[in-house]
């Protein structure tokens, strides 16, 4: 390989009802990724449980005790461990992360000797049908995170950030050469798609991203039915001239796919998109509804 090529990983998973059992999981297959020549590796978003935000508990306030840990805790030290232990890059999903009386998603990176090089908490929060994540979680509360490493600037972004080109955008302007977007993404028994195509749309908006910042995008799903929802799975790596290069059926698997980072910068200086930019004209982005 030559000095800007790295091989990702994807590991697109099946959850159950007992976190123990998700973690142990993940675990196994962060360490078959490292086997078949992974050099980062992503996790879903919300791997050691079900997807509990499909239920609406906003009355309560119900914090779902057995699926929240803290940073440092349990989760964190394993999945620090499994990136060591395997000499990998681990952007570790996400987790229901409980910071004294705040909860947050937050998606953990880890270096090849495991140590945590930082985290990013989800900025934006969705609360649908079946998709009730204000009921959990508070707006990350850190801003938009950019990891270098040995194999590539990375920033996770979690999910509901994959439809907000802003979240793209700052991750490139602060130096990512990677977006990895952990995902809980899937159709609602009781939701028609009278839009369209909710997967085709999911994909088509990221491919966006990739070429407009000429990054390379990543998405982790999960897979299999938890009560009224089946996630699709669907995973995929996309190099940053919206090239789809590599894309997960609907079952559990490793996804590899070896990218050039080179091709990205080459990319974007080539076609100007941050020499071009026009900042002074871009107040209506960050003004209020």
């Amino acid at each position: 390989m030559t000095d800007g090529e790295v091989v990702l990983g994807l590991v697109q998973m099946k959850m159950v009802s007992e976190p123990q059992t998700n973690l142990e999981k993940a675990v196994t297959m962060i360490g078959e990724a490292a086997d078949r020549g992974a050099q980062i590796v992503c996790l879903p978003e919300l791997f050691t449980t079900p997807y509990f935000p499909q239920y609406d508990v906003s009355t309560e306030r119900n914090r779902e005790d057995a699926f929240h840990d803290t940073i440092p805790g349990d989760i964190d030290r394993t999945l620090s461990s499994a990136a060591r232990k395997n000499g990998i890059i681990l952007v570790g999903g996400s987790i229901y992360e409980r910071a004294g009386d705040h909860f947050f998603n937050t998606a953990p990176v880890y270096d090849r000797e495991g140590k945590r090089l930082g985290k990013y908490r989800k900025i934006h929060i969705p609360y649908d049908e079946n998709f009730y994540e204000q009921s959990y979680f508070e707006p990350g509360d850190i801003g938009f995170q950019t990891m270098p490493t040995d194999r590539g600037c990375v920033a996770p972004l979690i999910c509901y950030d994959q439809w907000f080109p802003e979240a793209a955008r700052a991750c490139a302007l602060k130096g990512a050469e990677i977006l990895l977007y952990p995902t809980a993404i899937g159709t609602v028994d009781i939701i028609e798609q009278w839009e369209g195509d909710w997967q085709r749309a999911w994909e088509n908006v990221m491919r966006g991203h990739a070429i407009a910042n000429s990054v390379v995008v990543v998405a982790v799903n999960r897979v299999g039915r938890e009560d009224r929802m089946e996630f699709w799975g669907g995973s995929f790596i996309i190099d940053a001239f919206g090239q789809t290069i590599a894309r997960a059926g609907r079952d559990e698997e490793i996804v590899l796919a070896k990218v050039d980072l080179e091709h990205g910068r080459n990319t974007r200086e080539g076609w100007g998109f941050f020499h071009n930019r026009r900042p002074e004209c871009y107040n209506k982005i960050v003004e209020k509804k």
